[in-house]
C-alpha cells in the first residue's frame, strides 16, 4: 500500500502502549469533527462520501417491521461508476487485492458497480453515550489481547490508536443488545468447476451479551455467543455447534461445544477456533474468519496502517434480500455483479503478521473495516510463501427500523483452490429480532439441546 494514499488522519504514532485511552482533549472531538463513534463527520474533499449525518432511521415504504426482510430504500438508484479490468489502473488506489484478483482474472464476467454513497449507519443514543464515555475510560490489557469489564455497553475505541483497539471494535461492533435468530440460514460452496452446493442450512441464534449491561444474570466478561442447529443436508440434520467468546481471551479461551444425535451428549469443541476449517461452509473459511475475525489475537501482530478511502460492500439490500441464491446470485466462479452494491467509504487499515514461531494458515491478513463501524469491511489473506490465499467481503444492511447497523453476509474467495463460499444467505426466513433475551439457564449447552431436540 502506497503511503501517499492513506489520508492524514493517519498519522497515528503506533508506538501508543496498547493499554493507552486517549486524553480528555482528544475525546472532545466526539461528537464535533469526530461522530460520537469516532468516524469523520465531514465528507470527502469531492464529494462522493458525504457528510455524516445520523444514519438511516426513517423506514421505506412498504416496509413491513418484524417480517425478517428490511425494504431496500435505494433500490431506484442506478451506478455511478463500473469499474472492470480495463479501468482498473485508473482506480486502484481504492481497491484491495483480492477486488484487483478478480477483476484481473475473470475481465469478462466480474466488475464493481459502485453506486452513491450512504452513509447509513445509526445507533441508539444510549450506546453513542456509552462510546464516548469508552473514550477516556475503556483500555486494553495483556497487550491488546484482552479488554477491560468496564468497556461493556458501548463500542469500546471510537478514537483508535492501535491495531488491536480497531479489531476490538469490529468484534464489538453493535448489533442489538438482545439476539437476532433466522430460521434458515444457508451456506454456499461454489468449487473450481463452477458447481454450486449448499453445504449447510442451519437455524441459529446470536446473544450479544456485551451489550446486555441490565441483565443480572449475564456473564460481565462474555462478549457474544452463537450457536446453530443443522437442518440439511440430511447426513447432518440435528447436529448443533456454539461458540462463546470473552473480553479476556487469555485467561478465558473461547468455549465451544457440539452435539451429535448419533452420540446423544454435549461435548467440548477447543478445535473451533484459530485456522481450524468451518465444515459447514466447506473449509473455505476459517473459525477465526467468522464475521471478518472472531476469538484471540494471540497467534499475529496488529498494526494501525491508518485510514483511506475504498470501495466495500454497503447497503447490501439487494445482496441480502432480493438476489436469489441459486438462480441468480451464485456464478462459475464469482458472486453475480448485478447482485453486488459497492460504495466509496473511509475505513481503517489494520495490516496483522504472524508472530515468529506461530502456526497459522496464513503469513499476513490485511483488514479494511468501515469507519462507521458498521461492520462492512474488506479483507485479504496471504500465504506462507506471501500470495495471495484469500479475500472475503462482508457487507451491510441496516436495521434501520432499529437503528441496528447489521453485517453478517459475506463471501470468502479460496484463490488457490479456485472456489468461494456464500456465507449467511437467508433469502428464507430472514432475520428476527428479539424484544428480549433468554435467560442464563435457556442458554446452557445442555439446556438448548433439550430444547431444540425436542421441536
Amino acid at each position: 500500500m502506497k503511503l501517499k494514499n492513506i489520508l492524514s488522519l493517519a498519522a497515528i504514532s503506533l508506538a501508543v502502549p496498547a493499554f493507552a485511552a486517549v486524553t480528555a482533549e482528544e475525546a472532545k472531538q466526539l461528537g464535533t469533527t469526530l461522530t460520537e463513534f469516532g468516524a469523520i463527520k465531514a465528507g470527502n474533499a469531492d464529494g462522493s462520501i458525504p457528510a455524516y449525518t445520523g444514519g438511516l432511521t426513517k423506514a421505506p415504504p412498504g416496509f413491513k417491521p418484524d417480517s425478517g426482510f428490511w425494504v431496500d430504500p435505494f433500490k431506484d438508484e442506478k451506478p455511478v461508476l463500473r469499474i472492470d479490468s480495463k479501468n482498473m489502473a485508473q482506480h486502484a488506489a481504492f481497491l484491495s487485492d483480492g477486488q484487483k484478483h478478480l477483476l484481473s482474472k475473470h475481465p469478462t464476467t466480474y466488475y464493481l458497480n459502485v453506486y452513491p454513497t450512504h452513509r447509513t449507519a445509526a445507533y441508539p443514543k444510549k450506546i453513542l453515550d456509552a462510546t464516548v464515555r469508552n473514550a477516556t475510560t475503556c483500555k486494553t490489557t495483556k497487550g491488546g489481547l484482552a479488554i477491560d469489564r468496564s468497556c461493556r455497553g458501548g463500542m469500546p475505541f471510537p478514537i483508535p490508536k492501535t491495531g488491536y483497539e480497531v479489531m476490538w471494535n469490529q468484534m464489538l461492533r453493535y448489533q442489538g443488545d438482545t439476539m437476532i435468530t433466522t430460521s434458515a440460514s444457508r451456506s454456499w460452496v461454489v468449487d473450481s468447476s463452477g458447481k454450486a452446493v449448499m453445504t449447510a442450512e442451519q437455524a441459529t441464534v446470536q446473544d450479544f451479551v456485551y451489550y446486555q449491561t441490565e441483565q443480572a444474570d449475564r456473564d460481565p466478561d462474555m462478549v457474544w455467543r452463537t450457536y446453530s442447529i443443522s437442518k440439511s443436508p440430511a447426513r447432518r440434520a440435528g447436529e448443533m455447534t456454539g461458540i462463546a467468546d470473552f473480553l479476556d481471551p487469555v485467561a478465558r479461551p473461547r468455549s465451544a461445544w457440539s452435539y451429535t444425535p448419533g452420540l446423544r451428549r454435549v461435548k467440548r469443541s477447543p478445535e473451533f477456533s484459530y485456522d481450524t476449517p468451518v465444515a459447514s461452509m466447506g473449509g473455505v473459511t476459517l473459525f477465526d474468519e467468522l464475521f471478518v475475525f472472531s476469538g484471540a489475537m494471540d497467534r499475529f501482530d496488529f498494526k494501525l496502517v491508518g485510514k483511506k478511502e475504498m470501495y466495500i460492500q454497503y447497503n447490501g439490500y439487494k445482496n441480502q434480500y432480493d438476489c436469489p441464491t441459486a438462480e441468480k446470485a451464485l456464478m462459475p466462479a464469482h458472486v453475480n455483479p448485478e447482485c453486488e452494491r459497492w460504495e466509496k467509504h473511509r475505513v481503517w487499515v489494520v495490516e496483522a503478521t504472524l508472530k515468529p514461531g506461530q502456526r497459522h494458515a496464513y503469513s499476513k491478513r490485511t483488514y479494511y473495516f468501515d469507519e462507521d463501524l458498521s461492520g462492512a469491511a474488506n479483507y485479504d489473506a496471504f500465504d506462507q510463501s506471501g500470495q495471495l490465499y484469500r479475500s472475503l467481503f462482508q457487507t451491510t444492511s441496516p436495521m434501520y427500523d432499529k437503528q441496528i447497523p447489521f453485517s453478517a453476509k459475506n463471501v470468502v474467495y479460496d484463490f488457490n483452490k479456485g472456489m468461494y463460499a456464500y456465507v449467511n444467505d437467508v433469502m428464507v426466513g430472514g432475520w428476527q429480532v428479539l424484544s428480549s433475551v433468554r435467560s442464563e439457564r435457556e442458554m446452557n449447552p445442555e439446556a438448548i439441546v433439550s430444547r431444540e431436540s425436542a421441536r
